[in-house]
């Protein structure tokens, strides 16, 4: 089998913590990115923003778990907010009408 390939990279600012991604979000490597919000989330900054320019892959699993980790930042009175998110990935999420589930920032 081969090993999930999903680079996950964390920056901490004073207001929010940036996460950046890179590689497929799937069934493999979902729940390293669960557990680095989850932790993120045990001392909620104002803002987490998931950067996926560096994602060439997300399915189901990783989807549904984005809207998951999503609520649980509203929970946690944060924002959860995908930027940079390609377009293949942006196609996915109007189809499967996820898209407004998301808070997904354009390019600052």
């Amino acid at each position: 089998m081969e090993r999930p390939e999903l680079s996950i990279e964390v920056q901490r600012a004073p207001d929010e913590v940036i996460v950046h991604l890179a590689g497929e979000i799937d069934v493999l490597t979902v729940t390293r990115l669960s557990s680095i919000v989850n932790d993120t989330l045990a001392d909620p900054p104002p803002r987490i923003v998931l950067d996926m320019a560096g994602v060439t892959f997300c399915d189901s699993q990783g989807l549904g778990t984005l809207v998951v980790l999503s609520r649980k930042a509203q929970h946690a009175r944060s924002v959860l907010a995908l930027t940079n998110v390609g377009e293949f990935l942006m196609r996915v999420l109007d189809i499967t009408g996820l898209r407004s589930a998301l808070m997904i920032s354009t390019a600052s």
